[in-house]
This record gives structure tokens, C-alpha cells and sequence, in this order.
């Protein structure tokens, strides 16, 4: 992957940790400067110091993808430290309703979710759109998840805001393309990040074993897909999701 992203300028949320610190840094491998975002501000810091010392140019935010001045702040700070922005990667997410049923829901989580993983991810684009409009070759990646393809039980806030992602990726595709605008999903299945600390062995089993490839999934197994979808290699592929889960789901 080294050298498909070379001169661009990318904004990773969600990059201190887990699946987005992993995206940060092979997009940055791959040669371009990246500025990743977080609400954790201690972590992003350091998070970009790290990848700094390896000679990757990385620079750190802080962003709350509920408050939308905290959003338009991120994204005037990206453009102004990177003189502009040719790929967005919508990352950061939260997963609080996981192991509980419909009925055991709670508004307030519901809510949450939403503000954040589908209201967050409208925000920051919009934000993001007149640089990426002025890049002329303006990439959107959004992170989805395999769960809305699937239906995976005691979830249903999580899956429904991934849903939503999958459904705004399309309607933005068609609504940006004459802008040279790319805008596609990439749907993971369970990777072993921090986010999926919580989630009961019997899950991570049933993923393993109904894979195709009967592994556990890595970080690493999601990156080139990120790093195909910012780069000059799909920029005739707009509007589609990309399940990369080893095979647990086919559609």
C-alpha cells in the first residue's frame, strides 16, 4: 500500500484507539497526512506523538461528534493544519447498547447512539464537504458493521445506527458525485479492539467459527480496505458497502 495515498490529506475520527488509530496508521504509511480526532484529547495527543516517532506525519484533534460547534472547530483545525482535506474516514462511534434486549433499551442510550453514530457522522461531512469539494478528488469513508446485515441480536441501537450509515452512504454517493466525490461503507465484523472488550466469548465464537476464514478478526484485516477506498484505485466506486468479516456474512 505504500505510496497510494501520497500527497493527501486525511481526517480519521475516532483515531486514538482501536480500528481508528490502525486506519491512521496505515493511511499514513501509505504517504498521506492524516490528522486523526477524538473526544479522549489525553489519548489523541499521545496517541499522535506515537505514530510521530515512527516518522509518519500525524497530527491530533480534539472533536465531541455531539456538539456540533465541536465539530465544525475539528474540521476548521484539520483544513488549517493540513492546508486542506481530500479523504474523510467516519470512525468514531459508540457501542453502549450492546446485551440488551428491545424491551431492556433505554431512551437515553438510544439517543445517545444516534446523536453520535448517525448525527455525528451527518455533521462532520457536512463540515468537511467545501475542502473536500475544493480537493477535486474528495473521498468519504464511513465505518458501518456487518451487524445490520446480519440482524445481530442485543444490539438493536448500535445495529440500527450502522444501518443508518449504510443508507446515507448511498443517498450522500448520489448527491456528491458531481462533486468528484466518493462516498462508500466498509462494514467490519467483531474485530479485538478495546470497544469489544465487553462483548460475551460466546459471540466472539459464533463469529469465528461461522466465518469462511475461522479466525478471530484483527485491526490489520480492515486497513486495506480503508486505504482502497481513499485512493485513486476506486475512484469509480461510489455508494457501495464493503463487508470485511472473513466470509460470516455473503450478501
Amino acid at each position: 500500500m505504500q505510496g497510494l495515498l501520497n500527497d493527501r490529506r486525511i481526517l480519521v475520527t475516532g483515531g486514538s484507539r482501536g480500528l481508528g488509530l490502525a486506519f491512521a496508521e496505515s493511511i499514513a504509511r501509505a504517504g498521506a497526512r492524516v490528522v486523526i480526532a477524538d473526544i479522549l484529547q489525553q489519548q489523541v495527543e499521545q496517541a499522535a506523538a506515537a505514530l510521530q516517532e515512527q516518522g509518519l506525519d500525524v497530527s491530533g484533534v480534539f472533536v465531541d461528534l455531539a456538539d456540533p460547534a465541536a465539530i465544525l472547530r475539528c474540521a476548521e483545525q484539520t483544513v488549517a493544519t493540513l492546508g486542506g482535506l481530500d479523504g474523510l474516514v467516519n470512525n468514531a462511534a459508540v457501542t453502549n447498547s450492546g446485551g440488551k434486549t428491545t424491551e431492556e433499551l433505554d431512551i437515553a442510550t438510544w439517543d445517545q447512539v444516534m446523536q453520535v453514530n448517525v448525527r455525528g457522522t451527518w455533521l462532520m461531512t457536512n463540515a468537511c464537504l467545501p475542502a473536500l469539494r475544493s480537493s477535486g478528488r474528495g473521498a468519504i469513508v464511513n465505518l458501518a458493521s456487518d451487524t445490520p446485515l446480519w440482524g445481530a441480536p442485543r444490539l438493536l441501537a448500535y445495529t440500527a445506527s450502522k444501518g443508518a450509515i449504510i443508507a446515507m452512504t448511498r443517498t450522500l454517493a448520489r448527491e456528491l458525485g458531481n462533486d468528484n466525490i466518493t462516498v462508500n461503507a466498509i462494514a467490519p465484523g467483531l474485530v479485538l479492539v478495546e470497544a469489544t472488550e465487553y462483548v460475551p466469548e460466546a459471540r466472539h465464537r459464533l463469529y469465528t467459527e461461522q466465518r469462511a476464514i475461522q479466525r478471530q478478526q484483527l485491526p490489520e484485516d480492515v486497513c486495506g480496505a480503508v486505504v482502497f477506498a481513499l485512493s485513486d484505485l476506486s475512484r469509480f466506486i461510489t455508494g457501495q458497502t464493503l463487508p470485511v468479516n472473513g466470509g460470516f456474512v455473503m450478501p
